[in-house]
């Protein structure tokens, strides 16, 4: 579904002028922990201004405030209709990135679907990193799917953002082994080890005008 969105990739960020990211989490906050460490080394291009989470009670927000950075909570507003309440709150998302001057998105275990409407605005500042080799394995559930199928091989992949699930343009993969004891969480841990360098690694090349638009 790439084709269909308008890519505008952001401006090149220098150490003196970082570009500004937001991450939006769901969980732990492992992979934003990392990239908020890799942030803290010299000549980064890039810093962290704002965590948003759509749960209060996820261990990632106060791991945001214990480094310094802003961690909002934007709870699903009380609304029946259920696309009524999913785009009222993507307004209230993008209230919040606006305050605090994002100029890219970071998803970082971020479990809700974005609508049309959130991402096309965001298309070439929107990265996810997904634990699988997309195409292969996409969705909530890539570790039990991985190991359901009994494949020898998973990793992660980070991808620019699209209307779709899980299918915008790939921009780096890193494989690890599967091997016939791995369970989801022994799979799990193997992938974020690599997320955690591959992730900030992708960020450093966007901030440094190093990708190119889809």
């Amino acid at each position: 579904m790439s084709m269909a969105e308008d890519w505008h990739l952001p401006r090149i960020g220098s150490v003196q002028d970082p570009l500004r990211l937001g991450v939006l989490i769901s969980g732990s906050g492992s992979g934003m922990e990392a990239l908020l460490r890799h942030q803290t080394k010299d000549e980064c291009r890039h810093t962290t201004t704002v965590v948003v989470s759509d749960k209060s009670d996820v261990a990632g927000l106060s791991k945001a405030q214990d480094m310094g950075v802003a961690a909002i909570v934007v709870p699903l507003p009380d609304i029946s209709d259920s696309q009524q309440r999913r785009l009222a709150h993507e307004d209230e998302v993008n209230q919040v990135l606006a305050d605090h001057g994002v100029e890219v998105i970071v998803l970082s275990g971020y479990m809700r679907i974005l609508t049309p409407s959130f991402v096309k605005p965001w298309a070439g500042r929107l990265l996810n990193i997904h634990p699988s080799l997309l195409p292969a394995f996409p969705g909530a559930h890539a570790h039990r799917d991985v190991i359901a199928a009994k494949a020898v091989k998973s990793g992660c992949t980070v991808h620019f953002v699209d209307s779709g699930m899980d299918s915008g343009p790939i921009l780096a993969q890193e494989e690890v082994e599967v091997s016939p004891s791995d369970d989801e969480d022994s799979l799990a841990e193997k992938v974020k080890q690599k997320e955690h360098i591959l992730y900030p690694a992708i960020i450093d090349l966007l901030s440094a005008g190093k990708i190119e638009s889809p």
